[in-house]
């Protein structure tokens, strides 16, 4: 029977937590430094999350492949292109929903596409975290079943050089690695349209595209060779030895590729994807250190475990709830211009909550979120006191 280690769960759990404090801040216009994306190249700790839950999702994957293969290869693909379809479809479902908007004074259904206020074409966003999830998920579980640890360590490591050739020799010459240099940008416009895509930074540009998907995937592949490697040695310091010199070893190496592929998030280049895997190694060792060695368990580990034990489903009721509640809404005052300035539940709680606790402003963002993680952390001990797991 394979050893559980409780560390990983903590360490999920951990990252789902963190991923909910940085996508529900009170302000996102007074947010403390390590709590918002890089502008472009860099990294931040907010930039750890989605490669660290992408790792997590490759550890998971390595405690259940035995099962997947032992099964045989049509149950197999069954399962892997059904959970992955699941979960993209979760992911859209999400981005449209909750499928009515409010324009004016009327609800109206939020179509496929519509005019915004400006008179620009907005439609529904079709890629997403969610979304980038399943992709990698389907693509890392294939490679690795059908070509097993060697072929997927050849298979990631001509991912990653593949994807910077791709972005130096298909971007714009003058700045391959720009926002407006990029060369994934007129395939997603091409493939998606632009209505379509994210547009968060002005511009048609999303940071889940298509191409790069392609080094996401490896993260996920070199999540599930930490996992095997940990169940494989078991628990011992030569183990946690190995995994530490590899952690930096990574680290280092992100760093000295930044040099000339520039460590960057939004376009997952190769670099930020060696960093951020070094990054959730030494992380991940810690808590192995900490958990199964030291035995340090409590109050603290249980609040994050419980995160992990529904970590999808979690995830997806962020993003949902403040949606929906978000339909239900009240005058709060008429502005100088006589027009009614509308707030709901969350928006009222910041305003007369949170913001008022401090002159700066960042505090009361920063309780407000901390408010969130609480009220989502209730809801999952609820579930894991009552035995509720959702699994997709």
């Amino acid at each position: 029977m394979q050893k559980r280690f409780y560390s990983l769960d903590v360490f999920r759990g951990a990252t789902v937590a963190l991923m909910i404090l940085v996508n529900n801040p009170g302000s996102w216009s007074n947010l403390y430094a390590p709590l918002a994306h890089a502008n472009w190249h860099g990294c931040t700790p907010t930039d750890l999350v989605f490669p660290f839950f992408l790792f997590a999702v490759g550890n998971a994957l390595s405690f259940v492949m035995p099962r997947l293969e032992a099964a045989g290869t049509s149950a197999f693909l069954k399962k892997v292109f059904t959970r992955s379809f699941l979960i993209f479809l979760i992911g859209f479902f999400l981005n449209w929903s909750p499928f009515v908007r409010w324009d004016n004074d009327q609800l109206v259904f939020k179509a496929w596409e519509y005019a915004g206020a400006n008179g620009t074409i907005i439609g529904i966003r079709i890629l997403g975290v969610l979304q980038r999830i399943a992709l990698c998920y389907l693509f890392a579980s294939l490679i690795i079943y059908f070509f097993k640890i060697r072929g997927a360590f050849v298979t990631a490591v001509v991912l990653l050089l593949a994807y910077w050739m791709l972005c130096l020799f298909l971007g714009n010459p003058a700045d391959p690695y720009s926002l407006n240099g990029y060369f994934g940008v007129p395939i997603d416009k091409a493939i998606l349209g632009e209505s379509h895509m994210y547009h968060g930074e002005g511009v048609a540009f999303d940071p889940e595209g298509i191409s790069s998907t392609l080094t996401s995937i490896v993260q996920v592949i070199f999540g599930y060779f930490v996992g095997f490697y940990i169940q494989q040695k078991g628990k011992n310091f030569e183990m946690l030895a190995h995994l530490l010199i590899a952690g930096c070893i990574l680290v280092f190496t992100g760093y000295a590729w930044d040099m000339v592929f520039p460590i960057n998030k939004k376009i997952w280049t190769s670099s930020y994807v060696l960093y951020t895997t070094g990054l959730a190694i030494l992380v991940l060792s810690f808590c192995i250190f900490l958990i199964e060695f030291r035995e340090a368990k409590g109050a603290w580990s249980r609040f994050f475990d419980v995160f992990g034990k529904n970590a999808l489903f979690i995830f997806f009721l962020s993003g949902f709830l403040p949606r929906v509640i978000a339909l239900f809404r009240w005058v709060d005052h008429t502005n100088e211009d006589g027009k009614k300035v509308y707030t709901s539940a969350l928006p009222w709680f910041y305003q007369h909550v949170c913001k008022p606790v401090s002159d700066n402003l960042k505090n009361g963002s920063l309780l407000y979120a901390l408010c969130m993680i609480g009220f989502y952390w209730l809801i999952v001990y609820f579930m894991d006191k009552k035995k509720i797991y959702i699994k997709v």
